[in-house]
């Protein structure tokens, strides 16, 4: 599934969205994570031991919220996007995504570094794609 022009914009430009994932326990887990977006995937990453990885190695479905919110609610617009989750651990296609966060969000490096020995890289491919006040 392709994403419109304007969701995939929205979903490039803003610095934060929400992944909601469910386990083998059944249980939901949402978080808020920091995003890239690249050929029309959603990529965001990961310790290798977090929940949210332990509950796609489990259930690959997940979903993806990329919102913003206005008390002046006819200015609200956001994008919900469902789709499975691919782990990337190591090689070429994770340092490539790690560039791109890289020169997205300047702290990544000193603050929260993406290292092949631990940490994971998530590639969400669409399957289905909901937004509003676009």
């Amino acid at each position: 599934m392709r994403l419109k022009k304007a969701e995939a914009q929205l979903i490039q430009w803003e610095r934060v969205c929400r992944v909601a994932t469910v386990g083998a326990s059944g249980w939901s887990h949402s978080v808020p994570v920091c995003h890239v977006l690249e050929g029309g995937r959603i990529y965001f990453a990961s310790g290798d031991d977090a929940k949210k990885i332990r509950n796609l190695q489990a259930n690959p479905r997940v979903t993806v919220t990329v919102d913003c919110y206005s008390d002046a609610w006819e200015h609200l617009k956001g994008v919900m996007v469902q789709g499975r989750a691919k782990l990337i651990d190591r090689g070429p296609r994770f340092r490539k995504v790690r560039a791109l966060f890289y020169k997205k969000y300047p702290q990544y490096p000193s603050e929260a570094a993406l290292d092949e020995k631990d940490s994971v890289i998530v590639e969400v491919t669409p399957t289905h794609v909901f937004s509003w006040g676009m």
